[in-house]
């Protein structure tokens, strides 16, 4: 019966110290993480990211060119050896020029010789080709405008000396917003002083004038 009783408490011992172990294992991984079935940490990070404000990009607004907005603009070019000065402007203001007006245009041009032995140069044709822009880009523009010279070989334009012309820009797109003329001077210039045979130079320039805005 002794033999018995002992069998018997080993067997409650082993059986009690692994209860204790099986709880002290639950405890621990109790402690150590979050159970499957608890997603809350899951659920306020994806609410956080989803709430949080993508920032915005403010519109980027591009001011218009008017190179007339003084009154006149002067620009010099370079022909060749010859050093023309250009000189723009408008008998109509500039709150006139909008886009359903017949626009005037004024420029004259005289010009120099860097190296002057005696010769004399001519304007033998000028081009004006109109480019118009909106909003959104590029418009239909009127056809070029063109000055070929009535007389040969051309207009005198060496100082003292200069050409002048107006040319008239007709009606644009309602939806203009500016109109960029773009020049080309063609000169003939003597091979030498009294000589009947000419070398022809090209020059060419831009002006660009706003279009005004009807009052909203």
């Amino acid at each position: 019966m002794a033999s018995i009783t002992r069998s018997g408490s080993r067997k409650a011992v082993r059986a009690a110290a692994a209860g204790t172990l099986a709880l002290a294992t639950a405890i621990a991984l109790s402690a150590c993480g979050t159970a499957p079935w608890d997603q809350s940490r899951f659920n306020t990070s994806s609410a956080t990211a989803s709430s949080t404000a993508r920032p915005t990009t403010a519109p980027t607004i591009t001011p218009v060119v008017n190179e007339l907005a003084s009154g006149s603009a002067r620009h010099t070019l370079q022909a060749g050896d010859i050093a023309l000065t250009l000189d723009y402007y408008s008998t109509l203001s500039m709150d006139q020029w909008t886009a359903e007006a017949n626009k005037p245009l004024t420029f004259s041009l005289t010009g120099a010789l860097g190296t002057d032995d005696g010769q004399s140069f001519y304007l033998s044709r000028v081009t004006l080709t109109p480019g118009v822009d909106g909003p959104l880009g590029s418009l239909p523009a009127p056809a070029p405008l063109t000055d070929q010279a009535s007389v040969p070989p051309g207009y005198y334009v060496k100082t003292p000396y200069s050409y002048s012309q107006t040319f008239i820009l007709p009606a644009l797109d309602p939806a203009a917003t500016s109109i960029t003329v773009s020049f080309t001077y063609e000169i003939l210039l003597q091979t030498a002083p009294g000589s009947g045979d000419y070398a022809k130079q090209t020059a060419t320039d831009q002006l660009t004038i706003a279009i005004a805005q009807p009052a909203e």
